[in-house]
């Protein structure tokens, strides 16, 4: 087993004892694990505040990545938009049987949606998240343990992409 505090300063050179620090230090490297890829496994919605947080193991090489992000705060009541234009009437249905006693036709086909303006359609999806596309990836290979460089490029990298998610 490696011991840091051998050889002693100024002690006798012991073959064994630098053997045996040799080996120790070789199972240390030995154990470290290499890592090939990254994958995430999953993304947690939290409530609004909460902090943001991330988990790391690492698994037959693979680093694996479990996100915890926060909601954002709801957002203000924008103004109500104006009513789109009434769809044309559907063409009546056939007729039903005649007389006081039979039942009504059947329901002739809905007519076709009115028109959505520009203000409808920015007022619908105005409590979505923006599109992500434009944040790379990490492209990072940790190692094992990560070092604080290494985890604070995962800490940039999730809030860029925080960022790039609101409205």
């Amino acid at each position: 087993m490696f011991d840091p505090n051998l050889p002693a300063a100024n002690s006798p050179n012991s073959s064994a004892q630098m053997r045996g620090q040799l080996n120790g230090l070789k199972e240390l490297i030995d154990a470290i694990q290499t890592i090939g890829s990254a994958t995430v496994d999953g993304v947690n919605t939290l409530p609004p505040g909460s902090p943001a947080a991330v988990t790391l193991s690492v698994n037959s090489g693979t680093l694996h990545f479990t996100f915890d992000l926060p909601q954002g705060d709801t957002g203000a009541t924008g103004s109500t938009g104006a009513d789109g234009s009434a769809g044309p009437q559907g063409p009546e249905g056939p007729a039903g049987a005649q007389g006081n006693d039979g039942p009504p036709g059947p329901e002739g086909p809905q007519g076709p949606m009115g028109e959505i303006s520009n203000m409808d359609l920015s007022n619908a999806i105005s409590g979505t998240s923006s599109n992500s596309n434009g944040v790379a990836t990490l492209g990072l290979v940790a190692s094992s343990p990560p070092t604080q460089n290494e985890m604070q490029a995962v800490a940039d990298k999730l809030d860029e992409l925080i960022n790039a998610l609101r409205r």
